[in-house]
């Protein structure tokens, strides 16, 4: 008798795995308009709308660590993670509720810190914290997380509309949550035998907010519905902006051209970069966790989405057959390629 074949997860990849597990995974109910293979679910709700779903999960000692990791502020990311996914379908997020594994070290006092960030940002941001599970945990603290939202139907941007000569815009800018993180860990290294550690952030405060406290960017869903656009496409930038590309060409089957001296990088970013022998463009292709939105949008609305004043465009999509690439200013073309985890 012959051993099943071993597969190991870091063969696959995060979104390999993902295809792997869900490659089956057809929807039979008329109700889901669009099931695995987005930021979010989307369900019918009536003639004209539709109901957004997203689900995320944190992992202590994976997503955060709390040595340094303030709960009031974890609480606030947890709601971020999932108002990012349902705003990247063009959606408003209304519901959220928040499902915890806990360990016996956690206090009722750090709860109600972890709960104070979330009430927070929901409050922040208009959704109503609607429930949720609390059960004990042997491996730390586990955040789980299901958003719901609302949109018209016709005004949903999946991962799939991308159309050749559409504008790549991103809003904000990239590698600064990175950025944050490597200095807290440097830090953190640093200062593991001292008794009273006093860390080096002065000056790099806003690199730490990015990264602890990031803002889920409705103020552009509320921007484009003013305007009257809708996106082609459009995913959220957690995972790095070369990852998001991506998976935009995938779903969309195209290409792409991202124009390297078009990426938004914050000048806080760039020093610390070159002061931790880093390059900020790096960080930008494939730190993640900055929760800023890429949209892709026709030629002809150059003029209407630059008015909005909140974004950038960064390259435009291409015919499938000539691949993803990114451009340097001396005209060399880069193959992007996702990171995603590893084991």
């Amino acid at each position: 008798m012959h051993d099943k074949k071993r597969t190991e997860i870091a063969e696959l990849g995060e979104f390999g795995l993902i295809d792997c597990l869900t490659r089956s995974a057809a929807a039979d109910n008329e109700s889901t308009l669009k099931g695995v293979g987005d930021d979010a679910a989307v369900i019918a709700a009536g003639r004209n709308d539709a109901i957004v779903v997203s689900t995320d999960a944190l992992l202590e000692g994976v997503d955060f660590d709390l040595t340094y990791f303030p709960l009031k502020h974890l609480g606030y990311k947890a709601v971020t993670v999932g108002a990012s996914d349902i705003l990247a379908m063009n959606a408003l997020p209304e519901q959220i509720m928040i499902s915890l594994g806990v360990s016996s070290k956690m206090s009722v006092e750090a709860l109600k810190d972890l709960y104070e960030g979330i009430e927070f940002a929901c409050k922040e941001l208009g959704i109503d914290l609607a429930g949720g599970d609390t059960r004990a945990s042997m491996t730390g603290l586990t955040i789980g997380i299901t958003t719901i939202g609302r949109a018209r139907r016709k005004a949903i941007s999946y991962r799939g509309g991308a159309q050749f000569n559409d504008l790549i815009c991103i809003t904000g800018n990239l590698g600064a949550a990175y950025m944050g993180l490597q200095l807290l860990e440097r830090e953190k290294r640093v200062l593991a035998d001292v008794e009273n550690p006093e860390p080096q952030f002065a000056g790099h405060e806003y690199l730490l907010q990015r990264y602890l406290k990031p803002r889920a960017r409705k103020d552009i869903i509320e921007a484009l519905a003013e305007e009257k656009i809708v996106p082609t496409s459009m995913i959220d930038i957690s995972d790095g902006l070369a990852s998001e590309v991506l998976q935009i060409c995938k779903a969309s089957k195209c290409g792409a051209r991202i124009y390297l001296d078009r990426i938004p990088i914050a000048k806080q970013t760039t020093a610390l970069a070159e002061e931790m022998h880093a390059d900020p463009v790096v960080a930008a292709l494939n730190g993640g966790e900055d929760y800023e939105l890429m949209f892709t949008v026709p030629l002809a609305m150059q003029e209407q989405v630059m008015r909005l004043g909140l974004v950038d465009v960064v390259g435009h999509i291409t015919r499938e057959s000539t691949g993803a690439y990114l451009v340097t200013p001396d005209g060399s073309d880069i193959k992007l390629r996702a990171q995603g985890f590893k084991e």
